[in-house]
């Protein structure tokens, strides 16, 4: 019998390890940096072309490889941090598996030219699927560079998968941003297309933080320092006011690794409780500095998963130290001299007039004005309907009488003044509804019922407006008195600036000015106090949501429908109520909202009949 088990070659085993490794560019823009941090180097540059699927270049000034090295390097498992299974546990470098450049290598052609400090010719090696296929010596400068061409050439189902542009590289620049976070005393640049984004020179951990971010970010940061047996921590958490309804602005790191912990995310959460707004999420920037003896980083192939050994200790470290540290920023807040002492008015109160405040006085009423006597009768109450009792006890000129104290617990049944209507069923749905909670509409039906959800309505009201307006012509847009400022981080700005035209066919107007986006016209749509929530939805939406370059439209209209349906609701008269019903009842799709949400639900006059059994 044939054996049925064998070996696979190298090229197939290492394409297997490369789809666990290297998931898209961002993944190779990852391993690629953290070689060259472990390699000594203190400036980096990342250039990218069209999101790394054309090219990946990145250019180190660390120590460089020699000849049998720069070979060595492409085989897997080829490492020169691990010697023994001890090592393991004892990591203090980025990459240790030596699985990187072999994964790297099996799925795109790799150009390395790379020379030693202390040597003045280097090597230049290609690699095209695990294989050498050309090296020679050259005149390069010191340190390595690493040119990565047509990723998954060999893989195309892979590379399908890969989502757009811009999606793409927001995963590259996430990669680029934790470097960065993690060393600050390193210079970083990172280009786009020829478009420089990041030019990072070294900074203190505050600076770095601020530069990355943008805006005013330094006024916002609370500082966190404790240090304990168990764990050294710093870094920094966002004020309560400027939480955001994103969860961009978050970061763990251990030992200078950057790691995602849902467990001590948890904590930070509840260090904010009471402190935030609904839907909104804190931002951190927290650095944790353990015995690498009692952390695990060799879980998870993309190293983002850590193992603590003693993370409950941690985790009530965490919660006190923020804790600690939002009290004192709520007791002593900072004091800024620069700012101007007038009030800090709100945008939507801007254009109100200033009104006088007005006191008024009931000149009728006297404080020492007595009550009137009760008048006489054999019920024991009096015409206030107090028992007389009471009223004699201490205070009248009689004293009371047996039957007084008879009538003190007596209720009496009060007359029904408002019954409540009758509502009789009607064949026609916009017909005799009537509206609960200013959010549900109960509108009479042939076969009983329906409670129709008014928010839900307008979201598909104003989505069915918008969409089949935006088909032929730009939809309709308002002027703004006043512009609406909002402060905007780099990667908010490239993504303004690179869906602009699609942004303004929506009815959106506005420039950006030193980190400052500001807004002069909105779509008509949007009433002044969705606005600001609208803008955080585009955001959300183009920033951090998975969407195919032709689904960019839907999914903002769907973002501008979403702010359209928070808007105060005016279903005060029957007209109004009547006039939402009849919109929604003219849309196409009108039993679900654009978020495939429930807009209607019938009860039938068989369950209603059954309530009442």
């Amino acid at each position: 019998m044939e054996d049925l088990i064998k070996l696979l070659p190298d090229n197939i085993a290492n394409q297997i390890a490369a789809g666990e490794v290297i998931q898209r560019p961002a993944s190779v823009v990852k391993e690629l940096l953290e070689n060259a941090i472990d390699a000594g180097a203190t400036k980096i540059d990342v250039n990218i072309k069209d999101a790394g699927k054309t090219l990946i270049q990145i250019v180190d000034n660390g120590s460089g490889m020699g000849a049998a090295d720069a070979k060595l390097c492409f085989k897997r498992h080829a490492t020169s941090k691990v010697r023994s299974a001890e090592d393991l546990f004892s990591l203090t470098t980025k990459g240790f598996r030596g699985e990187a450049l072999a994964s790297v290598a099996a799925i795109a052609h790799v150009e390395m030219k790379t020379c030693l400090k202390n040597e003045e010719i280097g090597r230049c090696v290609t690699v095209e699927g695990s294989e050498i296929v050309h090296e020679e010596e050259i005149v390069c400068p010191k340190g390595t560079s690493f040119e990565i061409k047509n990723l998954f050439f060999n893989v195309p189902a892979r590379r399908n998968f890969l989502k757009k542009d811009s999606t793409e590289f927001k995963h590259i620049q996430d990669e680029f941003e934790r470097i960065a976070l993690a060393h600050e005393e390193l210079h970083l640049t990172l280009t786009h297309n020829g478009n420089q984004i990041y030019n990072l020179a070294p900074a203190v951990l505050r600076k770095r933080v601020v530069n990355i971010i943008g805006g005013n970010t330094n006024d916002r940061l609370v500082p966190i320092d404790e240090e304990t047996d168990i764990v050294s921590l710093k870094g920094f958490v966002l004020k309560p006011e400027h939480a955001r309804k994103t969860r961009g602005d978050q970061f763990f790191f251990v030992n200078n690794r950057y790691f995602r912990s849902s467990y001590f995310h948890h904590a930070v959460n509840k260090a904010f409780d009471g402190l935030l707004k609904d839907n909104s999420h804190p931002g951190y920037f927290l650095y944790l500095t353990v015995d690498t003896t009692k952390i695990d980083v060799n879980v998870h192939p993309t190293k983002t998963e850590i193992k603590f050994e003693e993370e409950k200790f941690i985790y009530s470290i965490l919660l006190s130290s923020i804790k600690q540290a939002l009290g004192k920023y709520n007791i002593a807040p900072t004091l800024e001299f620069e700012q101007e002492s007038s009030f800090n008015i709100p945008h939507s109160m801007r254009s109100q007039p200033a009104v006088e405040p007005q006191i008024r006085v009931d000149e009728g009423y006297n404080p020492f004005k007595s009550t009137s006597k009760p008048s006489s009768g054999t019920t024991g109450k009096t015409k206030d309907n107090f028992s007389s009792a009471i009223v004699n006890q201490g205070f009248g000129e009689t004293k009371p009488k047996p039957e007084d104290w008879q009538q003190f617990y007596t209720i009496e049944e009060k007359e029904e003044q408002d019954a409540e209507p009758i509502i009789e069923l009607d064949d026609n749905p916009s017909a005799g509804s009537f509206i609960v909670k200013n959010n549900y509409i109960i509108s009479p039906s042939k076969s009983g019922l329906m409670l129709i959800n008014a928010r839900r309505s307008i979201e598909r009201i104003v989505y069915d407006e918008i969409f089949n307006s935006f088909i032929s012509s730009p939809i309709n847009l308002q002027q703004l008195l006043f512009p609406l400022e909002r402060e905007v981080s780099k990667n908010e700005s490239n993504l303004w600036e690179e869906n602009q035209s699609i942004l303004t066919q929506l009815g959106f107007a506005g420039a950006i000015e030193k980190g400052n986006l500001k807004i002069s016209a909105v779509p008509s749509v949007l009433q002044e106090e969705t606005i600001s929530s609208s803008i955080d939805e585009l955001f959300s939406t183009i920033a951090y949501q998975e969407i195919d370059k032709g689904d960019v439209a839907h999914a903002l209209i769907l973002s501008i429908a979403k702010s359209a349906s928070l808007k105060k609701i005016n279903l005060s008269t029957n007209e109004s109520i009547q006039g939402l019903v009849d919109q929604l009842f003219q849309c196409e799709q009108h039993v679900y909202s654009p978020s495939n949400k429930k807009i209607i639900e019938t009860i039938s006059l068989d369950e209603i009949h059954l309530k009442f059994r």
